[in-house]
């Protein structure tokens, strides 16, 4: 307690070293393994001989409190005698010792816990014996997951059982288990999945939660891609009027109709607005994520025109475009269309600053500038703030491809 002179170790402060204890996992494992820990002495600081002196009273309180403490929790305490020339013979406790992790727990009211925690160590080993190092590694964990525990474990060993099992998460029937269930413990079930599985059952090219279904063997939503011809002479559906549609990768991969030009832009209104074009098809972008392109193998004989926004982030996911489709060209992100917006310039909140192989010599030019603020401080034109005059000039420079 911060009112002891100089920190003597009370009640709160054995307390305080415990709860320390009881954060890192280390009585969990003690209540399952050998560890060593117990019996625990945690020593008290004591007071120098001239603060006995200067704060007997205090002194006298101190020794009753921690004997008290020690009594009402049946704790071991340890003592010196101090021969001290003013005060005579002293009788002055040196630590606590604590016998088993049931007392220590008890004494911070994590008794309960400690018992459940016990309790789904040892249904978990019956069920999934491989489990055993993770448990021991993040107990706290357990705990925190208590209410769906056993049902994550049940989760893992039907994996184990049937591995890579193609189907949706929808599919998996359990007992307790739906598909929100999982998704929302993606995380923990892959450390689960990870000692469980053998290598052949884990596609280690994804990881996280995004790349878990894949990861696992389960069947993946699909990716999407949305697009709309910029030709009348161009059809993606055999009907007429409007055509705006979304397909699957798959299905974009194998299209039948083959544009000479393919562009892509970032904004929803752009995508929607964007003015005619000979053979053209135009389609909705996915930031940094081009996966939905990468079976396409017909784009490398295509022309690809991008056109995002004229900031640091732009000019990065173009380098990624650029990565796989080396020929890809930038559509108004250069520095005359940034110069002739002056009045819509706006800030970037975290723009992007690390380099950028893929970008040609003006980009890169332009790309400097704006992640250095050379031209103003985090510096960006959005795509829909281009006037949209200007965008129809540049496009209908872009010709006949």
């Amino acid at each position: 307690m911060d009112e002891w002179p100089m920190g003597w170790s009370d009640s709160v402060a054995v307390k305080g070293r415990l709860q320390r204890y009881w954060q890192r996992g280390d009585f969990c494992r003690a209540a399952v393994s050998d560890t060593g820990l117990f019996p625990l002495t945690i020593a008290l600081k004591q007071p120098s001989a001239a603060a006995m002196v200067s704060a007997f009273p205090a002194l006298q309180l101190w020794v009753k409190g921690i004997t008290a403490f020690a009594e009402r929790h049946g704790l071991q305490l340890s003592w010196r005698t101090v021969n001290h020339r003013t005060l005579g013979r002293q009788q002055l406790p040196t630590a606590v010792e604590i016998a088993s992790v049931e007392a220590a727990a008890a004494i911070l009211g994590k008794g309960g816990a400690l018992k459940r925690f016990t309790q789904l160590y040892r249904a978990t080993l019956q069920r999934a014996p491989a489990l055993q190092p993770w448990l021991l590694k993040r107990p706290l964990k357990v705990l925190e997951l208590e209410a769906a525990w056993l049902r994550l474990v049940e989760v893992a060993c039907w994996l184990q059982a049937h591995p890579r099992p193609r189907i949706y998460l929808r599919q998996v029937s359990l007992p307790g288990v739906d598909s929100k269930m999982i998704e929302a413990h993606r995380k923990v079930l892959s450390e689960l999945f990870d000692l469980l599985l053998p290598p052949f059952a884990i596609d280690d090219e994804y990881h996280g939660t995004r790349g878990f279904a894949r990861r696992y063997g389960f069947r993946d939503k699909p990716a999407m891609v949305r697009l709309r011809p910029l030709d009348t002479n161009l059809q993606l559906l055999c009907s007429d009027g409007e055509q705006d549609v979304m397909i699957t990768a798959a299905a974009f991969a194998r299209l039948p109709l083959r544009p000479k030009r393919l562009v892509i832009t970032e904004n929803e209104v752009n995508y929607l607005a964007f003015p005619d074009l000979p053979e053209s098809l135009i389609l909705f972008g996915a930031g940094y994520g081009f996966e939905a392109l990468a079976a396409a193998s017909w784009l490398q004989e295509t022309r690809i025109h991008y056109w995002g926004d004229l900031d640091t982030h732009g000019f990065a996911i173009l380098d990624q475009l650029r990565s796989h489709y080396p020929h890809a060209e930038s559509l108004l992100m250069d520095r005359e269309t940034l110069i002739a917006h002056k009045d819509a310039w706006g800030q970037e909140p975290k723009p992007e600053r690390r380099d950028l192989p893929h970008l040609n010599a003006a980009e890169a030019t332009l790309y400097d500038d704006l992640r250095e603020d050379r031209m103003a401080p985090k510096l960006r034109l959005e795509q829909e703030r281009v006037d949209f005059a200007f965008v129809e000039r540049a496009v209908a420079a872009l010709g006949v491809p």
